[in-house]
C-alpha cells in the first residue's frame, strides 16, 4: 500500500506538472461554453458520476451530449487517446463544431483524441504502478488519475466563473 501510494502521489505531480498549461487552457475553453456536457466511457463514468452527484457537483454539467451545440463545450474523459468510442465521439464533434477537451493517457498506435481535441490532457499512465514478481506491472488507477484532472479543471473553471460573478 506504501509503494502505491508513493507511485500515486508521483503520477498525480507528473500530470499536474507538465498539463500545467492546458489545465488554464482547458478550463477557460470550458468556461466559456452555455453549457458544459460530460462523457466518461468504461470505467471514467466515474468522473460523470461526481460531477453530477459528489458532494461538490460541476455547476450545471450535462451528460446528454447528443444535446450540445456550437455554443457548449464538452468534457470527454477515456483510459487512452486510442479509444474507438471516444473516437467517434470526437469526430461527431468537429463535425459539429463543438469544442471539446479529451482527458487520456497519450498512446503512440491509433491515438488520435489529443490531435482532435481542442485542449488535451495527457493522463501519464501507459502501465501498471507496481511490480509483481515476474517483471509485469499491475494497479492501473486510470478512474483515479481521471478524477484528479477533473478536480484541476473544475477548481479552475470555478475561479474563472468566479472572477465574472
Amino acid at each position: 500500500m506504501k509503494m502505491f501510494t508513493t507511485q500515486l502521489t508521483g503520477l498525480f505531480k507528473r500530470i499536474e506538472e507538465k498539463a500545467e498549461f492546458s489545465f488554464e487552457d482547458g478550463a477557460r475553453l470550458l468556461a466559456q461554453g452555455q453549457s458544459i456536457y460530460l462523457v466518461g466511457f468504461r470505467e471514467m463514468k466515474a468522473v460523470e458520476y461526481e460531477a453530477l452527484e459528489g458532494a461538490e457537483p460541476l455547476k450545471g454539467a450535462l451528460t446528454n451530449v447528443e444535446a450540445a451545440t456550437p455554443a457548449d463545450r464538452v468534457l470527454l474523459f477515456t483510459r487512452t487517446s486510442a479509444d474507438d468510442d471516444a473516437l467517434a465521439l470526437a469526430s461527431t464533434l468537429k463535425e459539429k463544431d463543438i469544442p471539446f477537451v479529451a482527458v487520456s493517457t497519450s498512446v503512440p498506435e491509433g491515438g488520435k483524441l489529443e490531435e482532435m481535441a481542442d485542449v488535451h490532457i495527457n493522463l501519464q499512465l501507459l502501465k501498471g504502478l507496481l511490480p509483481d514478481d515476474f517483471g509485469n506491472r499491475y494497479g492501473y488507477p486510470s478512474s483515479m488519475a481521471g478524477l484528479y484532472v477533473y478536480y484541476g479543471l473544475k477548481f479552475t473553471i470555478d475561479e474563472i466563473l468566479a472572477e465574472y460573478e
